[in-house]
């Protein structure tokens, strides 16, 4: 009952590349922070990675790294829902009505469209226009109240409260209609290589910070970590904008407001404030990743949460599904 009474968040991450400090300062920590206070779904959303080829044996491997890493950073299979996206058909399913309420002006506007297109001219296919509609499915499904988005994910929560509306003028209220949720806890993590731009597990690997990378590669990532020629750490996003990444990073890992970090490294160079935001970065993570490796040596305990997982999903999400095929008109299917 308590369960019932608690708002509903929903939030769910790709299997494809390695997941960095990026996904773990702005989503994967914060999720552990409102299990308590939310009814918390958490998926891998491994059908969205099919819109760029994928090798089958990587793909099924980074689905079961992701699952452990959810459990790794300290979310509870008993408190939240963790499943598999491709194990509950009721996400394609219902993606496949919200098609036939979308307009195609709506994807092609989508900026991300745009970008991941330029990206793979070879492949532009239709899954890469249509999967904000999945992505609408994916949240409307649970009848969530609150995703927690990026800024660059505002367009695909902007599409699904539209869907949600424009389905229930039509046929009277059926979904939801959900808000974004702002963690309080976070930091835009950007490329250490090119520090204009948010730090991505599909650019090249010395511009990311894995949460499984080695302490040794963490170390040497942040020694090439572009910087500037003023050898002062000093908080200017505008101006100096890697050190104020690295800046960021380690206030994220350390709890040190900017304030505390510039007077902590004052007259100190750049090579003593890279090895300290390494530091930083390498005590946060060790726990996570021999949690992460002792999880992904058990097998049958991780396939057992991905199953039951799928089943608590599924549960859920049938109950939206069966409304929507009753407003719509599709025939009743009894067993």
């Amino acid at each position: 009952m308590e369960t019932q009474q608690k708002k509903t968040i929903f939030s769910g991450i790709q299997p494809s590349g390695t997941l960095t400090i990026g996904n773990y300062i702005g989503a994967l920590r914060n999720w552990k922070l409102l299990e308590d206070e939310y009814h918390c779904i958490y998926c891998v959303v491994d059908e969205h990675a099919l819109t760029v080829r994928q090798d089958p044996a990587k793909l099924r491997r980074r689905c079961a790294e992701v699952m452990a890493l959810f459990m790794a950073v300290g979310l509870s299979p008993e408190k939240s829902v963790l499943f598999c996206q491709s194990h509950v058909p009721a996400h394609a399913e219902l993606s496949w009505i919200l098609n036939c309420y979308t307009y195609i002006g709506e994807l092609q506007r989508m900026t991300q469209f745009k970008d991941k297109a330029a990206k793979h001219e070879n492949n532009i296919n239709a899954g890469l226009l249509t999967y904000p509609v999945l992505m609408a499915a994916d949240i409307l499904l649970y009848q969530a109240d609150l995703v927690p988005i990026g800024a660059d994910q505002k367009q695909h929560l902007e599409l699904s409260r539209n869907l949600a509306i424009r389905f229930n003028n039509l046929y009277s209220d059926t979904f939801v209609v959900p808000d974004g949720y702002f963690p309080k806890v976070g930091a835009r993590v950007m490329s250490l290589q090119e520090p204009s731009r948010k730090m991505s597990k599909s650019d090249p690997e010395d511009t990311y910070i894995a949460i499984l990378d080695e302490p040794d590669v963490i170390a040497r990532k942040f020694r090439r970590a572009v910087t500037d020629s003023e050898a002062c750490v000093r908080f200017d996003p505008e101006n100096k904008p890697g050190v104020s990444n690295l800046m960021s990073i380690y206030g994220a890992m350390t709890g040190e407001t900017m304030e505390q970090i510039e007077a902590h490294f004052a007259g100190q160079g750049y090579g003593a404030f890279k090895s300290a935001v390494a530091d930083a970065c390498i005590a946060v993570l060790e726990p996570v990743q021999s949690e992460h490796k002792r999880l992904m040596a058990d097998k049958a305990y991780l396939e057992q949460v991905m199953r039951e997982g799928a089943e608590r999903a599924a549960a859920i999400a049938n109950r939206t599904l069966r409304k929507v095929h009753k407003k719509v008109g599709l025939a009743p299917y009894t067993l």
